[in-house]
């Protein structure tokens, strides 16, 4: 299609067809309507359908939103062209450079035992660069960005903890410690229930709510699990189970919404049963 429309091909194709895209006289005024903000949403949607076409192990598919992500990298940096402020060549030319640059043992004389020595190595070099950019947080936590998903932030906050000893030193205790958590739980559900209006009860309730969703990032990090991942696939079998409970009730003549929940549950532990093959 590029060769139709007479233009290069490859990344100069990508970035001609978006310039024509957001071109004041004859663009598309979608296109032209955006800004850094607006378009933001929709870069971290295809970054999660990427790790949703590995999880489904679909590369034709990653490689349709491999193209939509880079697409939104070149919608940014087409808008940053337009102020002035940077172009796609100074994205690629700053990620090459720091590439290199945190890579000593590659491109360099450094050298590194193994992946978790270069983790070290690569924390510190940051550590660095956040110094010579004149940033004055020293705290081993600095430079997690709260733009994270809440779940890999908290992933990121307990990792650089850990990198200076501050730590469980084995998974029995964060077990330990998300009974104790559940338990406050517990407690804060039923002062809420004893006071439905008390905004007060219901922010301790968020509060230890958060602190159970907190230790089981921190179980996952114990266990070399990936929260995301996990959660992904948590998903994915909730939904096929209940698409087939629906199923299942159809074939009977009944819809799921008329059941009371004690049907409904017979007809999820059937689509158990069957997903097992001892149905």
């Amino acid at each position: 299609m590029a060769e139709v429309l007479n233009l290069p091909q490859g990344i100069a194709g990508l970035l001609a067809i978006m310039a024509k895209l957001r071109d004041r006289d004859g663009g598309c005024p979608w296109d032209l309507e955006q800004d850094f903000a607006s378009i933001a949403p929709y870069t971290i949607e295809e970054a999660y359908e990427v790790a949703d076409a590995i999880d489904r192990n679909d590369l034709g598919a990653l490689k349709d939103e491999l193209g939509d992500l880079l697409l939104q990298v070149v919608f940014h940096a087409r808008m940053a062209e337009e102020q002035g402020a940077f172009a796609f060549d100074d994205v690629v030319a700053a990620i090459s450079d720091k590439m290199v640059r945190r890579h000593p043992h590659v491109f360099g004389e450094a050298s590194v035992e193994d992946a978790q020595a270069q983790t070290v190595v690569w924390e510190e070099l940051k550590r660095r660069e956040r110094e010579a950019a004149g940033e004055t947080d020293s705290s081993a936590l600095a430079g997690i960005s709260r733009g994270l998903p809440e779940w890999q932030r908290a992933v990121k906050l307990q990792k650089r903890a850990a990198a200076v000893g501050f730590d469980w030193p084995a998974v029995d205790p964060v077990i330990a410690k998300l009974h104790e958590e559940i338990d406050e739980v517990r407690v804060e559900f039923e002062a809420v229930a004893a006071a439905p209006d008390d905004a007060a009860a219901q922010a301790r309730l968020e509060e230890e709510i958060g602190d159970v969703l907190f230790v089981c990032a921190n179980l996952a990090r114990h266990g070399k699990v990936d929260v995301g991942a996990a959660l992904r696939r948590a998903n994915l079998k909730f939904e096929r189970r209940f698409r087939a409970m629906e199923m299942l009730a159809a074939q009977d003549g009944l819809s799921l919404a008329e059941l009371p929940l004690e049907g409904q549950d017979a007809y999820w532990e059937q689509s158990k049963r069957d997903e097992r093959g001892d149905g």
